[in-house]
């Protein structure tokens, strides 16, 4: 991709589809020519202008608005044409083919997935996390996400990782200083405090980590698995927690054989409920699919709802069936252990301290409600979130361990001075990661072909 931005690109923006109004898309060093064909007119820079959009042989396409965004102030930095026509797909088509015709003398091709956003970042308009937020704005799928992104679209994600990256370059300018100057008797460490700087550096990103995890929370939501035996309501749960009948729910044993999927919102935090077939030696064959898949589905999850049956709490079997469930959960994921059907029978032995509620009349899911949160290392603070990726808390992790050698380094000042600025060059190269000051060329292509074309 990255071979060809000097060409001309044009695209359909809008989704595919019907709608009142589509918007196809040209960016290029020098729009002039493509305007002069369609539009037939010279347009005032960013002014929206009505008029028709000419076939080839003069003939009317159809009628819209066109907006000149002159370089480089424009989206992506470039000479930027917006044409505004009616949002049929066969509308759109042509107009875009006669986009491609028109600028074909410029060698205009049609734009990959993200390759505007991609011309916007190589031109200094976004910074990578930027651009990325407006994926993450466009994909989002709770209120709290979408506002997340739109606070880092708007750079305070960024800003934060700046005022990061300026503190790890004051401080190495005085580990260089030092190391520059052996011979002077002027300690620059001691003097600059630069125990101190580094002690809050760290604290400054741990901030800056609760607040990227919470807007990757927000982002991907968290996976969570309904399990337990045959009958103990985990699709009435489903049911319950999504407010909708989405499972089917009978008193016969084994009803679900399949894995069934809802995303739900918690506090803005999209969780992927996921019910699953009930787990039990003896099945017969279809159902013993739908066991294998549940399993499947419990070793991808990050948390398990393991759901009790109270009317069967005291029964022995019962009792050591859900022991053996039990030592074939993962141990590394997270289990809330649950009683079920306390509408029918408030406690029984061995009960005591786990939560329990009632799938039917709704008792004790807002405690399950808070527990799955408490799981999720949510915490109530929407106004600071801004929206982060995987990639993102992976480099502020790194930078966490390299500042942390950087402190035990520190701590022996001259006779490991060299690695300390090594391990501070490393942290500074983490940080610039996440806004693409310091990226390879290969990340930025899985990055901007995840977007949809247009954008």
């Amino acid at each position: 991709m990255l071979a060809r931005l000097d060409q001309p690109i044009a695209a359909i923006a809008t989704a595919p589809g019907r709608g009142a109004v589509g918007i196809v898309r040209v960016s290029a060093r020098d729009v002039r020519p493509i305007i002069a064909a369609v539009c037939g007119r010279e347009l005032k820079p960013r002014e929206a202008t009505y008029l028709p959009f000419r076939a080839a042989d003069g003939g009317i396409l159809d009628q819209g608005l066109a907006i000149h965004f002159p370089a480089p102030h424009s989206y992506t930095g470039e000479d930027v044409l917006e044409l505004q026509a009616h949002g049929g797909t066969v509308v759109l088509q042509l107009l875009l083919a006669r986009c491609l015709e028109a600028g074909a003398a410029i060698s205009t091709r049609v734009a990959e997935p993200g390759e505007f956003t991609q011309r916007a970042f190589l031109n200094g308009k976004l910074d990578l996390a930027q651009a990325e937020a407006i994926a993450d704005l466009i994909d989002a799928s709770t209120e709290a996400a979408a506002r997340s992104a739109t606070r880092s679209l708007a750079g305070e994600f960024s800003r934060e990782v700046h005022t990061l990256r300026d503190a790890l370059v004051n401080l190495r300018m005085l580990v260089e200083a030092t190391l520059d100057f052996p011979e002077e008797e002027i300690d620059f460490l001691q003097k600059a405090d630069a125990v101190g700087q580094l002690e809050r550096l760290q604290l400054r990103l741990g901030e800056v980590m609760q607040r990227a995890r919470q807007g990757a929370l927000l982002r991907e939501g968290l996976h969570v698995v309904i399990a337990g035996q045959p009958n103990a309501g985990k699709s009435s749960l489903l049911n319950a927690l999504a407010g909708a009948e989405l499972a089917i729910v009978t008193p016969i044993p084994g009803t679900t054989r399949d894995v069934v999927r809802q995303t739900i919102q918690i506090e803005g935090v999209p969780l992927h409920v996921v019910d699953t077939a009930g787990l039990r030696e003896g099945a017969d064959q279809v159902e013993q699919i739908g066991i294998a898949r549940a399993w499947g589905q419990i070793e991808k999850a990050d948390a398990v709802v393991f759901l009790h049956d109270l009317t069967r709490a005291e029964s022995r079997e019962y009792r050591e069936a859900d022991d053996a469930i039990r030592a074939k959960l993962p141990e590394d994921v997270p289990v809330i252990d649950v009683w079920n059907k306390s509408d029918v029978i408030p406690a029984q032995a061995g009960t005591q301290g786990f939560l329990k509620l009632s799938a039917k009349t709704g008792a004790g899911l807002d405690e399950l409600r808070k527990q799955l949160l408490d799981i999720a290392g949510y915490q109530a603070a929407p106004e600071g979130v801004f929206i982060a990726r995987e990639r993102h808390l992976h480099a502020l992790r790194r930078v966490g361990a390299h500042l942390m050698e950087a402190a035990g380094l520190l701590a022996r000042q001259a006779q490991a001075l060299d690695l300390l600025a090594e391990e501070l060059r490393l942290a500074q190269n983490a940080l610039s990661e996440i806004t693409g000051e310091f990226s390879a060329d290969d990340l930025l292509g899985v990055i901007f072909s995840r977007f949809c074309i247009g954008k």
